[in-house]
């Protein structure tokens, strides 16, 4: 094939009769400067849990192996059913966005093998069994990626056997 996904997109007349697309098809932005939305690309993938404990931790008080999140204020913390097992990414920093029932909130700490950690100090109405957009419909694959220091790709290939999946 002549065209990938960025050159289907930016240099059309390339293609000829055979294209590539990639990572396009999965609603991801072939360009670091140029959001997959602006593209008119929509998500085809949306990784999804839900919290599954709810614990208050005190200002002060560390979360996650190494202790690498420290609260500092009074801090609630909702455990997701995801981890690197999962095909999240391990290296995902406190900070990474996602989505605790619609709303915008962060990672807290190390991703773990079959969990993480997420912030709802502001979700009040947020508890066990509220949905988590882990990245997709509402969360740019892109952005986690970005947060996480990788790309998109990476995020679409690595999930796990293990992981349901479910097509609409």
């Amino acid at each position: 094939s002549l065209a990938n996904s960025a050159a289907i997109l930016r240099h059309p007349q390339t293609g000829r009769d055979w294209v590539r697309p990639g990572i396009m098809l999965y609603g991801g932005s072939p360009f670091a400067d140029e959001s997959a939305e602006a593209l008119g690309l929509r998500p085809a993938m949306t990784l999804m849990s839900e919290i599954i404990a709810v614990q208050t931790v005190a200002a002060g008080e560390r979360v996650g192996y190494g202790g690498l999140f420290e609260a500092g204020r009074e801090t609630r913390v909702g455990v997701v059913a995801c981890g690197y097992a999962d095909g999240y990414p391990r290296h995902a920093p406190t900070g990474t966005p996602v989505l605790v029932g619609g709303r915008r909130t962060r990672t807290l700490g190390r991703v773990s093998m079959d969990m993480l950690m997420v912030d709802l100090t502001d979700l009040r109405e947020a508890g066990v069994g509220t949905p988590v957009t882990l990245w997709g419909e509402g969360l740019p694959a892109d952005e986690v990626a970005a947060s996480a220091g990788t790309i998109s790709y990476e995020l679409f290939c690595a999930l796990a056997r293990r992981v349901p999946v479910t097509v609409d």
